[in-house]
């Protein structure tokens, strides 16, 4: 209920012209003023939180179209938000993290979250991320050759490619937009490899010049691998092409 509502709200924002609600979380009061004041300068609506529960009653209330999600926070965490929302939708989730180790800045893409930066960061940066995740949501146009084909089927595999949902012995998997668009890159190309810049620019909508961290796509493939392959340490899908990034080597059929 919380989703479709949270669609509806942006399909009607879309409508309007007008460019969505970014709620934002961190519990530096400085950072919060400061995207707030930048965001709402570009066209965005801001609400902002400075814990992990306030968060969550945000997001319940305004139905945000993107969250910016700082890690370190009182009550609740930055990973527990991401894991709540998680349960009830796929909104994109940037999160912010200070920490110093690898594995703990990826860890947020691990539950969930579609793209992280690390502090101290730049705000521009920041806005152009947003525009990117946002225009990938808003677009639902894509260039992948299987967008509303039907029903397509792999196995115990169904991708319903007009809902953009996918089913595993009859059971939907929850997926992210951003997993779906992934995945729907890589199997409407069977056997072509794509590099992780590549993905990053067609999945994300990243330049690049942006220089996003392309352990984002590992992450994400894992999690795809996760949902989607019987041994996902032994994959029958998603493979690795060595030295350049990942392809689909099965082929799927329209059902009829």
């Amino acid at each position: 209920m919380v989703e479709s509502s949270r669609s509806l709200g942006t399909a009607l924002r879309n409508l309007s012209g007008e460019k969505g609600t970014i709620l934002v979380v961190d519990d530096e009061a400085s950072i919060r003023r400061i995207l707030q004041t930048r965001l709402e300068m570009i066209g965005y609506s801001v609400v902002t939180a400075s814990d992990g529960e306030e968060a969550l009653s945000a997001f319940r209330k305004e139905t945000p179209d993107l969250i910016v999600l700082d890690v370190m926070m009182p009550k609740l965490d930055g990973y527990g938000v991401c894991q709540e929302l998680r349960k009830q939708s796929d909104v994109p989730i940037i999160m912010l993290t200070a920490l110093a180790d690898v594995a703990d800045r990826i860890t947020g893409l691990e539950l969930g979250a579609d793209d992280y930066m690390a502090k101290p960061f730049s705000p521009k940066e920041l806005e152009s991320r947003i525009r990117s995740l946002l225009r990938r949501r808003n677009d639902r146009t894509t260039t992948a050759a299987i967008s509303n084909l039907g029903v397509m089927v792999l196995d115990n595999l169904k991708i319903d490619t007009n809902k953009r949902q996918v089913y595993k012995a009859g059971e939907r998997i929850p997926l992210t937009g951003v997993e779906y668009s992934l995945l729907e890159l890589l199997m409407s190309y069977p056997g072509k490899s794509f590099t992780r810049g590549e993905i990053l620019q067609q999945v994300w909508g990243y330049s690049a010049e942006q220089h996003a961290d392309t352990r984002v796509v590992d992450v994400h493939i894992s999690r795809l691998r996760s949902k989607l392959e019987d041994d996902p340490e032994d994959p029958e899908y998603i493979l690795t092409a060595r030295g350049s990034g990942y392809f689909f080597q099965r082929v799927a059929q329209l059902e009829h």
